[in-house]
């Protein structure tokens, strides 16, 4: 008789888990007696970079992410990064192990308390079976949540003794013949609508979001900027790049601050806004939000982003097939083209170097094919120097929570091998989930990592001026040798003198089978 570990994993594979990334504890043990041949287990040593490992796995296949944590203070390591999983919309389920059925009244060490609600609001369910025979339901109902529109993340607690127990045939059939379609598409009045005001528009423009980043969306969105000569942009804080950052329609990123924003969509009548937020902001301001004239609309999957936001008139759809129909939908345009985008002339002299300088040497190295992990702060509003021509090519912590980068590039390599991988990692936030460099060299993950070193948080120098706050030391990091680090795990290290050997460093990467790290210092 099929036990509730063999229901388990069979409802995994039925919704197409392909990889469990994890850290486990005595309560997860018995899960993992049950691990089939065909489903790797990930270990990671540190559940922040577990969890992102997984995101970035996720992100790349388009599947939904499995994470096997520890209870709860296996949960509790693993919810700083999870604000990047449930802004970025990465379905995801996080299965912690709860102490046995017998000791959770009493609260024997390592029960899971109240597991229901350990991860609100982050996650968009959370369960725990009340029998035994129930796990296999529970999950399969969590797979469906966590991938229907909005996706997100979802929750579920399993007694440690539950996996030995006999599982229910009956329901396990119908279990592996359930699947559920939650993608919703935007209704044909409002794309009308939408229609219509591109096509009356004097001088509209589309800023796109990391919900248009897939095959589809991207190839749409082009297709619409050309037909009606749009100028197209990318909404602030954006944890994709959905468009072709070389394309004569590209304008650049959106800044994070209102009033700036306001500024930079004050030339045009009529803004779309589609697969992001309206809009994530960052920076402090008091300005209005959209000066006066400019009307916006918007697409997205999320009734919690489209209600919140606090302009526009905004649809629930999804944004890649809203873009597929519009393109198809709006007239041609004889509008002048929006004008052509020219990236200033970077300062290349050393022996530290500018962002731009170091994008550039990056750029010049990489090919068409691969894929950044970015969670350097201090390029966040020139990573458009990077040439990008396909989907799915920059990644980056949507939330904005560091420790995500890191890991999160050994997930996307893992999830598409045959696309290189490029991670760009300031000195300050390689410190947060350093250890995910062990899970890269035990598994041969070959990931390219750069590190900029400049010894301090310059972000939040930056920050400080914006706040008038006075600098202090607390934003001095110096004393961390980011190489000693990365050998001591396993990984192939160099330091890069100059920009040229930074790109031949990188360009080696495109074809190494072992991952490598290299480290440049950043002014």
């Amino acid at each position: 008789m099929a036990t509730v570990s063999d229901a388990f994993y069979r409802v995994l594979r039925h919704h197409g888990v392909s990889a469990v990334f994890g850290n486990p504890g005595s309560n997860e043990l018995s899960f993992l007696t049950g691990l089939p041949e065909d489903i790797p287990y990930y270990l990671v040593l540190q559940e922040g970079a577990a969890i992102a490992m997984a995101d970035g796995y996720a992100q790349a296949t388009d599947t939904t992410g499995f994470l096997n944590l520890h209870a709860a203070s296996g949960t509790g390591n693993a919810m700083g990064c999870m604000t990047n999983t449930a802004a970025c919309h990465t379905p995801m389920v996080v299965m912690a192990g709860q102490q046995a059925r017998r000791y959770v009244p009493v609260g024997a060490m390592l029960t899971n308390v109240d597991p229901t609600k350990l991860c609100d609001p982050l996650v968009k369910w959370s369960g725990e079976p009340l029998r035994p025979q129930d796990g296999p339901a529970l999950v399969s109902k969590a797979l469906m949540l966590a991938d229907s529109a909005p996706r997100g993340v979802a929750y579920l607690s399993v007694p440690l003794d539950d996996w030995t127990e006999p599982a229910e045939q009956s329901a396990l059939t119908h279990l592996l013949e359930r699947v559920v379609d939650g993608a919703p598409v935007l209704a044909p009045r409002t794309l009308t609508m939408l229609v219509e005001a591109l096509d009356r528009a004097t001088s509209p423009a589309l800023v796109l979001g990391p919900g248009a980043d897939t095959e589809a969306g991207f190839r749409a969105a082009v297709a619409l900027a050309e037909r009606a000569r749009l100028p197209v942009w990318v909404a602030p804080s954006p944890p994709r790049t959905p468009f072709p950052t070389r394309h004569r329609c590209y304008q650049g990123q959106l800044p994070s601050a209102v009033g700036a924003v306001a500024d930079t969509l004050a030339g045009y009548d009529v803004v779309l806004c589609v697969g992001a937020p309206v809009f994530r902001y960052h920076a402090p301001s008091g300005s209005d939000f959209l000066p006066p004239g400019v009307r916006l609309y918007g697409v997205t999957d999320d009734p919690d982003e489209a209600a919140r936001a606090p302009v526009g008139r905004i649809g629930v759809g999804d944004p890649s097939d809203a873009l597929v129909r519009l393109a198809d939908a709006v007239a041609p345009s004889d509008r002048s083209w929006p004008p052509e985008r020219t990236l200033p002339e970077a300062d290349t002299t050393g022996p530290a170097f500018t962002a731009e300088a170091i994008l550039d040497a990056i750029d010049a190295g990489k090919n068409d094919d691969a894929v950044v992990a970015l969670e350097w702060t201090s390029a966040d509003m020139i990573r458009d120097r990077l040439t990008l021509t396909r989907p799915k090519s920059l990644f980056y912590p949507a939330a904005g929570g560091l420790g995500w980068g890191l890991p999160a590039a050994i997930g996307l390599r893992l999830g598409r091998p045959e696309r290189p991988v490029v991670a760009l990692i300031g000195d300050g936030a390689m410190q947060y989930t350093t250890s995910a460099l062990w899970s890269a060299a035990r598994y041969r993950v070959p990931v390219t990592y750069v590190v900029c070193t400049n010894h301090r948080y310059r972000a939040l120098e930056e920050f400080s001026e914006i706040l008038h706050v006075p600098k202090g030391d607390y934003l001095d990091i110096s004393g961390v040798d980011v190489l000693d680090l990365a050998r001591g795990y396993g990984l192939e290290t160099h330091r890069a003198e100059s920009l040229a050997d930074l790109t031949d460093f990188v360009h080696q990467g495109m074809t190494s089978q072992v991952p490598r790290l290299v480290e440049i210092l950043q002014r």
